[in-house]
């Protein structure tokens, strides 16, 4: 017979049909969901709840101890949902006391190198392309992209459908619906092809585009402006996500470079 050539806890719950490779270690108090591929030399440490479908590349390290100071070794978690794909050498730590777990939604595709910190809330649908450095709680919306190299500084809020030029520094908070690029980062214009391609109608892509117009071409603070766009454009969920996403901006959010 064989050896095992990889370490798994006995009090693991491993699901149906999970392939693990060679040189992997799976602590206790680790949940994995059926028909995941884990690699070879992967750590899973306590607390990891991941979902059905997920692939972990060589390498990875999923729900790591937190590297931030406060942390007294509390209990917390780190979650991976479904079909997300994590590529090699990436590090996802779990949560601190402040959140208690960190969270990498479904259908994400984490590339190689990149780091999740602690108390981190990912949505769904998100692109981190290699190298991306996320510091501790950092939120980002539903289908985000953001480019390769580029760092996000703590509690910064990205939002959905958004796009980030690869080498960014990201210090303030990144609204829906925009591409964001240069130094500092700023807004340059609408993800409109990823808009596109996700099925937003002209119509909608035309109330996006005039909400920003109003917000960063008027030469108002952005308290008149969001009043502005209250006062002056049609109630739509779509205008009322963006400004209550800016209102609730503690960073403040990107000005405008165009």
């Amino acid at each position: 017979m064989e050896a095992k050539l990889y370490c798994v806890h006995p009090d693991a719950k491993i699901g149906e049909n999970v392939e693990i490779g060679n040189f992997t270690t799976i602590h206790e108090d680790v949940e994995i969901g059926d028909n995941t591929i884990i690699g070879s030399n992967v750590t899973i440490f306590p607390g990891a709840r991941i979902g059905k479908n997920v692939t972990i590349f060589p390498g990875a390290v999923v729900s790591g101890m937190p590297q931030d100071l406060k942390y007294r070794g509390e209990k917390t978690y780190a979650y991976v949902g479904d079909n997300t794909v994590i590529r090699e050498c990436v590090t996802i730590h779990r949560g601190t006391a402040s959140r208690g777990k960190t969270v990498v939604g479904s259908n994400c595709l984490i590339m190689a190198y990149s780091h999740v910190a602690h108390d981190c809330i990912l949505g769904n649908n998100i692109i981190l392309s290699n190298a991306v450095q996320l510091a501790g709680e950092v939120e980002i919306d539903d289908y985000a992209v953001i480019g390769g190299g580029s760092l996000v500084h703590q509690f910064t809020r990205i939002g959905k459908h958004i796009m980030i030029q690869g080498g960014s520094l990201v210090n303030k908070d990144i609204p829906h619906y925009v591409k964001a690029a240069r130094n500092p980062i700023s807004f340059v214009g609408l993800n409109t092809v990823g808009l596109h391609r996700r099925g937003f109608t002209q119509d909608q892509i035309n109330t996006i585009q005039e909400v920003y117009r109003l917000l960063y071409f008027t030469d108002l603070n952005v308290t008149n402006a969001l009043n502005l766009i209250e006062e002056s454009m049609p109630q739509s969920e779509i205008r009322d996500e963006i400004v209550d996403f800016i209102r609730k901006s503690e960073r403040g959010v990107i000005r405008s470079s165009v």
